[in-house]
């Protein structure tokens, strides 16, 4: 008689796993979030996009994050849900598509509002997927995973400059939107692990104390968010005011290429030292590469900021996170994005009043807030706990 017990799931392998978390990130932050810095500069050629509108999309953008991670922390079901990936996926390729249709500035906001929701949770959604099923393997195969966010610049950034040599606007925003769709089909299989009733009260009742580490590690999150924003929106623009021609859009290029192997460098070199002092190295790098452009000109000065900010804000993420979830705080991806989030609403704002003078004394405020997460990073090095075991998740 045959068995009437359900079949097993099957096993994904973990480069599966890595493919498609790497693929779900290039398509939610590397094209949803941030192909606006490399096409704004055509919106406002030849859509007669204002630099007033142009602030207000990325602050709609930055609000929908917020909410998105938001949402994450206030349903928990959500950051397990295979469903709200995929639907965000989906989202977030509409919201690419629709961009082109319309010159109206109320549509346009709400359009990258909603993409900065749905790129909240795909983060967080497929951070936590990444390292609840990642744990048991190499810790370097979360770096790679990560490294999809810099795939994702590079592809995009890649994509505008070869359509903005022959074609237009909305075409740059169509192209991506294909590409992301692309990237999407490669996320499908991505499934979030679930969580079994008696493995979250085994958690609840087990759940060490380890919320000082935590805070000052939100503390310095959402400090990297200030800095890291204020870079992303006007390092290019910086390094286009001192050095004109290719160099200012070719910089986000380099961006991405040094962000690609970045995330697997730093879980690597996790292997050798403790988290939270490579935490430190890297905030205090990012902070150096910061400031380059705002103190010295010309092209080796620019493409050192590149190399050295692509090579460490996701290197930054992907150890902030991973600690995160080490402390075992509940939901501790959700938060961390939240904190990142608040850091990048007020990160341009702090940084407006200094715009009548040009970029670079906004460059230096945004490497005076990395500065910042890093003096916080140090209260994380104290007697951190590392006796807690293999990472886990937490979100």
């Amino acid at each position: 008689m045959k068995s009437s017990a359900p079949p097993r799931p099957r096993t994904q392998s973990p480069w599966t796993i890595v493919v498609g978390a790497a693929a779900a990130l290039a398509a939610g932050m590397g094209v949803g979030r941030f192909v606006y810095t490399p096409i704004l500069p055509l919106m406002h050629e030849q859509a007669g996009l204002s630099p007033a509108l142009g602030a207000n999309l990325a602050t709609a953008n930055f609000i929908g994050y917020l909410a998105g991670a938001l949402a994450g922390i206030a349903a928990p079901a959500v950051v397990r849900s295979a469903a709200a990936l995929r639907g965000s996926l989906v989202v977030l390729v509409l919201t690419l598509a629709l961009m082109p249709v319309t010159h109206d500035g109320t549509a346009w906001f709400g359009l990258r509002l909603i993409a900065g929701a749905a790129s909240a949770l795909v983060f967080v959604i497929a951070v936590s997927a990444m390292l609840s099923r990642l744990r048991a393997h190499a810790h370097h195969l979360v770096g790679w995973a990560f490294g999809g966010v810099g795939a994702g610049i590079a592809l995009s950034g890649l994509l505008v400059v070869a359509v903005q040599a022959a074609s237009t606007w909305q075409a740059a925003w169509w192209t991506c939107a294909a590409l992301a769709a692309v990237l999407t089909a490669l996320a499908w299989p991505l499934a979030p692990q679930p969580e079994t009733v008696s493995s979250a009260t085994a958690a609840q009742a087990e759940r060490p104390r380890t919320h000082r580490w935590f805070l000052a590690l939100l503390a310095s999150y959402t400090f990297e968010g200030i800095g890291y924003i204020i870079a992303g929106t006007f390092l290019v623009a910086a390094i286009q005011q001192s050095a004109k021609g290719w160099l200012g859009g070719g910089a986000w290029i380099v961006v991405g290429l040094a962000a690609l192997p970045s995330c697997a460098l730093w879980t690597r070199l996790a292997r050798r030292w403790s988290r939270p002092p490579l935490l430190l190295a890297a905030l205090t790098i990012q902070a150096i590469g910061i400031a380059l452009p705002a103190l010295l000109g010309g092209t080796t000065p620019a493409l050192v900021s590149a190399v050295l900010f692509g090579a460490t804000f996701m290197g930054v993420s992907t150890i902030a996170l991973s600690i995160g979830s080490h402390l075992q705080v509940p939901r501790a991806v959700a938060l961390l994005t939240a904190g990142y989030s608040v850091g990048q609403i007020l990160g341009p704002l702090l940084a407006a009043p200094l715009l009548s003078h040009g970029y670079h004394q906004a460059l230096l405020l945004g490497s005076a807030m990395v500065v910042a997460a890093a003096v916080a990073s140090t209260a994380v090095c104290i007697r951190f706990p590392h006796h807690l075991g293999p990472m886990t998740t937490a979100a």
